[in-house]
């Protein structure tokens, strides 16, 4: 079964998409035909854990997430995962850790196809000279959440 729910936060209303246990989306997308608009423990947690990080108060996620995409797409993912709370890294840079240095156009697809927003950091990937680049929910959001993580550089937790 995929489970839905809707929550209204100071960037909007943000939906959390749960399928068998596990964490598979949270963004600012339309309702899903398929899926049941039920808030579950997993997805209430989630958005407990949303709700610390913009306050400034959580600066890492602790929940099962399982993205759905491909092998390069879960590359990525897995990436952009790992850049640390309050920094930011180029297309290119990612590109030249999946081994292929050339591929900072495949890395912005697969950062634009990202289901998980937030939880997976894509809004910490910029562009080469520092500028802000393309964000699914929009750059006005994206500067914001980089915003939050410079004015609240936590220690992991």
């Amino acid at each position: 079964m995929t489970y839905e729910y809707f929550y209204q936060t100071s960037l909007g209303e943000i939906k959390i998409t749960e399928r068998n246990n596990h964490i598979i989306g949270t963004g600012f997308r339309k309702i899903s035909e398929e899926a049941i608009r039920e808030e579950t423990p997993l997805i209430r947690e989630v958005y407990t854990q949303l709700t610390e990080y913009l306050a400034g108060d959580r600066s890492v996620f602790d929940i099962p997430l399982k993205p759905e995409g491909t092998p390069f797409q879960l590359k990525v993912w897995n990436i952009l995962a790992s850049i640390p709370y309050g920094t930011t890294t180029s297309y290119r840079h990612v590109a030249e850790i999946t081994g292929n240095a050339g591929a900072a156009r495949a890395v912005g697809m697969a950062v634009h196809h990202n289901p998980a927003l937030i939880l997976i950091p894509c809004h910490r990937v910029i562009g080469i000279k520092g500028d802000l680049t393309g964000f699914a929910a929009g750059l006005e959001i994206k500067k914001k959440l980089l915003d939050l993580e410079k004015a609240h550089i936590l220690p992991e937790r």
